[in-house]
């Protein structure tokens, strides 16, 4: 008996928890959805991508989704205690709300190791994924179709592709090229061509066969006519950058040994969602306490802006972090000083109430 009110609150954050948190999954999922086939549309995806986008987008997201999804949890679940009197119930029997923290501090130690795991190790490892993929997917769609009938061009538009029909054997017949090197226009009309993707290099090769090609300047009148049986068209593509050099994608290893800001302000910000998971529950506790005739949601407004000004600091301080406005020692931790204090004043305030 004597843990009975403590498996009680905790049953209910966690219910509540689980519930909040898969709303919010579900509403992020609807918005990488739409962001992403609106991507897709523009840069021409595969569907096997925007799938892998989606997944992988929204494992980079539940580092923000989780906090605040356990704020929401403990405010929602004290409110609903305060509105139907249980809280009243217990601190008649000498069980005050400071009480409540052991428990609800048991469950967000738990959220904060699995914060820890997906901040320090998930998150940069999903975020290179994305960027690869976006890079190789752009690279794909850029030369990854040559559809027939359909104009597409290449290298910023300096090269125009046009094949009237695909052979079974992927042979294209009645091809049309225009090639433009710096003031002079190259136009190649040939009864067949064929293409080799991902060359070591960056780039592709379109070998033209039995045709005839033109080039000059527009406007002038020496343009010289050549035929030819077979003629190669180099088509380069954009090449995958290195993702090691963005800070959010580097593995935390290697972050723990550098002294760049940006690195440091890195790796503090991915050691702040855990820390921010404990201190907004302790920030929670005083905060759900309702007046009387108050609805039971009266502070989920309150919770929500406190998240907001919460995160949006730490996004403050991680910017000064980088740009070396702040020393590392200050870094983003006098932001999580300040909710602590917020937390124990609004807790001393409550007792003495």
């Amino acid at each position: 008996m004597k843990w009975t009110v403590e498996r009680y609150v905790l049953r209910e954050v966690v219910q509540t928890w689980l519930a909040v948190t898969g709303v919010l999954v579900a509403i992020l999922l609807a918005n990488q959805l739409s962001r992403v086939l609106g991507q897709a549309a523009d840069n021409q995806y595969g569907r096997h991508v925007v799938i892998n986008l989606i997944a992988l987008g929204a494992v980079m997201n539940l580092s923000v989704i989780v906090p605040v999804g356990l704020l929401l949890s403990v405010v929602l679940t004290l409110g609903r205690m305060y509105h139907d009197s249980e809280i009243a119930a217990l601190q008649a029997c000498g069980y005050g709300p400071r009480r409540l923290l052991m428990p609800l501090f048991a469950f967000a130690a738990v959220i904060a190791v699995g914060l820890a795991w997906l901040t320090f190790v998930q998150v940069p490892r999903a975020d290179r994924e994305v960027q690869l993929l976006r890079q190789a997917a752009i690279k794909e769609a850029q030369f990854g179709q040559l559809d027939a009938g359909r104009f597409r061009s290449f290298s910023g538009g300096d090269i125009v592709f046009y094949a009237e029909h695909v052979g079974a054997d992927g042979v294209l017949h009645n091809v049309f090229v225009q090639r433009q090197i710096a003031d002079r226009i190259e136009v190649a009309l040939a009864n067949s061509a064929t293409y080799s993707r991902g060359a070591e290099d960056g780039s592709h090769l379109v070998t033209l066969f039995d045709g005839r090609r033109y080039e000059g300047i527009p406007g002038h009148a020496d343009f010289r006519v050549i035929e030819f049986r077979e003629h190669g068209i180099p088509i380069a593509t954009p090449t995958t950058s290195g993702g090691t050099q963005d800070p959010d994608t580097k593995p935390t290893q290697e972050l723990l040994g550098s002294f760049a800001p940006a690195d440091i302000a890195q790796l503090q910000i991915r050691a702040s969602a855990p820390i921010m998971a404990i201190l907004l529950t302790l920030i929670a506790v005083p905060l759900s306490r309702l007046h009387p005739r108050q609805g039971r949601y009266a502070r989920v407004g309150a919770a929500i802006v406190a998240y907001f000004l919460y995160s949006n600091l730490l996004s403050v301080a991680k910017a000064w972090l980088e740009k070396g406005d702040l020393p590392p020692l200050v870094g983003v931790w006098w932001v999580h000083l300040l909710a602590l204090g917020v937390g124990l004043y609004l807790l001393r305030r409550e007792a003495s109430a």
